[in-house]
């Protein structure tokens, strides 16, 4: 199964994250280069209302097969920057289905499912990603709660810290921008009372592009190569939020912690 589609990178979907996520970053222009991990808010997801499960995800996308498990969560992504992205390119977008893997953990049955993702400049791959997503069953609150991890290390040993604040109305301006209706992200009831959380959920691919973000900050001038994130725990927002980096030659290891240094992802920049 696989889809295929096309879309112009343009200035203003640039400009609406930029203006919302990154506005001590310059103003972008045409033929300004796209940073890496933006291409994220381009392609938006296109499942039909009738094509959505309940907790808003898609059920039918053309790429995904109907899982029978209730809720549906962003698990790390990996990428490689190939080539650059212009904001002007026409760019064509080629997903397909990845790897299947069904298991029974803790707390009940899982389903991981790879998405792959290529991204087109003139027929050349500019960036090539594999999405991990997580199948699960419904949240049993009295199931035994996996203590989470912690590491002050990664503060005390950070070269860098970065302090971001996110609230709702950023969520809702990334639902819009990418088209996510997964109720998690702007329903607190939902959240809450389906699915065990005690706020809203900040995006995944939302905290993909921060950590990137964070990582080329403090490499000015670095040319990114690939980008590896795992989410560990669930970053809720108006919550404390850090990014923790450290550099050691082509690697920048960033990881993203609450007020209690407990580790919510963790991601790796490789430069060329």
């Amino acid at each position: 199964m696989s889809v295929v589609r096309a879309e112009c990178i343009s200035v203003e979907k640039a400009e609406a994250y930029r203006g919302t996520f990154a506005a001590d970053e310059g103003q972008r222009e045409a033929g300004s280069a796209l940073p890496p991990a933006w291409e994220g808010v381009y392609f938006p997801f296109a499942a039909a209302l009738a094509d959505l499960r309940p907790d808003g995800t898609p059920a039918r996308d053309g790429v995904v097969p109907e899982i029978d498990l209730p809720r549906r969560m962003y698990a790390g992504e990996t990428t490689e920057f190939l080539r650059p992205i212009a904001l002007g390119d026409d760019v064509t977008q080629f997903t397909s289905l990845g790897s299947v893997v069904e298991k029974t953990g803790s707390s009940g049955r899982l389903s991981f499912v790879d998405i792959e993702r290529e991204y087109r400049v003139d027929d050349e791959v500019a960036i090539r990603s594999v999405w991990h997503d997580v199948f699960l069953e419904n949240a049993d609150p009295d199931a035994p709660v996996r203590p989470p991890k912690n590491d002050p290390d990664a503060a005390a040993s950070a070269e860098w810290i970065d302090e971001v604040a996110l609230d709702a109305r950023q969520l809702f301006r990334f639902s819009a921008l990418t088209f996510n209706t997964h109720l998690i992200h702007y329903d607190r009831a939902w959240a809450r009372d389906v699915e065990g959380l005690e706020g809203l959920l900040v995006h995944g691919p939302l905290t993909r592009i921060l950590l990137m973000d964070a990582a080329r900050r403090h490499s000015p001038g670095r040319l990114a190569r690939a980008l590896d994130v795992r989410a560990i725990a669930p970053v809720l927002v108006d919550r404390p939020l850090r990014f923790a980096g450290r550099t050691e030659g082509a690697v920048t290891k960033v990881t993203a912690l609450d007020g209690e240094d407990i580790v919510l992802a963790v991601a790796e920049v490789t430069w060329a």
